[in-house]
């Protein structure tokens, strides 16, 4: 009935962005992980004049939910970053070859992802777990430890829960957090103290990051990055480490002048990023490519360029300016 219909919506709807985080984090794609919310809301309904409220509604959403994502993850495999399939090239000159066939990882919208929350601490911790690189990460590890890492770690949920939702043993969940924690320092790339968005050192580097490539200016953009800086490019398999080989890759592969390239700032996954432009034949800058950025005190320490222009929209960006 409509009166039970309207309850339902204003219980569950605030938990809606939380949950959409929660599957993002388990399906490493943003497209995914809102066809999987929209499922979990549609079972929740189905079964809500059967809630018997001895867990909380949130409790009962992250339990459905979770369950979504398992069967979607049992259908679909991981999600992989180039950096995760093999041996960075060191031949920044060669013709690279995309492998649309592969489901890459997807970067997601701060405001599909952020906290609500007014505590700080909250903020800061959703923006930790929604990083690219934890994400990667995490995709390398089996469903079941993917669930436990996610609802102890992060959603620091006890065991006890975990193991009820699992339909398992306290003793099994903590087991699967050992080997699903020591596995995840085997993928995770060493942390390095990501600078906080509102870092007034990070906005000076970003400008000059960004005017960098409009002008073209190669010596600029090597002293921006770190010795060791890390360049991908879904869907293009081959990944590229080192300022001097990823400003080969540049020349190689953009060949830019100046003006060429036009930068528009965005965010996602808690990190600064670029929607890039590409002028064309006709001299309109077009959507290139989606570049997400972590960034140390040090300078620039990887870059994440995706090649999928679908993605701008979900990112407040146009198609061509």
């Amino acid at each position: 009935n409509s009166t039970l219909e309207r309850d339902f919506q204003e219980l569950a709807d605030p938990y809606r962005r939380e949950l959409l985080a929660h599957c993002y984090r388990m399906l490493g794609s943003i497209h995914d992980a809102e066809d999987l919310v929209q499922e979990t809301y549609l079972r929740a309904w189905r079964s809500y004049g059967d809630f018997e409220g001895r867990s909380s509604l949130r409790t009962w959403l992250y339990r459905i939910a979770t369950n979504v994502c398992l069967t979607a993850i049992d259908q679909r495999g991981r999600r992989p970053m180039p950096s995760g399939l093999g041996a960075p090239s060191d031949e920044p000159e060669r013709p690279v070859v995309a492998s649309p066939e592969v489901p890459w990882l997807e970067p997601a919208p701060d405001t599909v992802t952020g906290a609500d929350a007014a505590d700080p601490a909250t903020i800061v911790a959703a923006r930790e777990s929604t990083r690219l690189a934890l994400v990667a990460a995490l995709q390398h590890l089996p469903a079941k430890q993917r669930v436990v890492l996610i609802l102890r770690d992060v959603l620091k949920w006890r065991a006890a829960e975990v193991a009820e939702l699992l339909d398992t043993s306290t003793a099994a969940v903590n087991s699967a957090l050992q080997r699903a924690r020591a596995q995840l320092e085997e993928h995770a790339p060493v942390r390095e103290a990501l600078v906080e968005p509102t870092d007034p050192a990070q906005r000076d580097l970003l400008e000059r990051y960004a005017k960098a490539f409009e002008d073209a200016d190669i010596t600029g953009l090597i002293e921006l990055f770190k010795k060791d800086v890390v360049w991908e490019m879904p869907p293009f398999p081959e990944w590229f480490v080192g300022a001097d080989t990823v400003v080969r890759l540049i020349i190689a592969q953009c060949g830019p002048a100046p003006g060429d390239i036009r930068m528009v700032p965005a965010t996602a996954n808690a990190q600064p990023a670029f929607g890039l432009y590409m002028r064309d034949e006709a001299g309109v800058h077009r959507a290139y490519q989606l570049q997400v950025l972590g960034v140390t005190e040090d300078g620039v320490a990887h870059v994440s360029a995706f090649f999928d222009t679908s993605l701008f929209a979900l990112f407040g960006l146009a198609e061509r300016l």
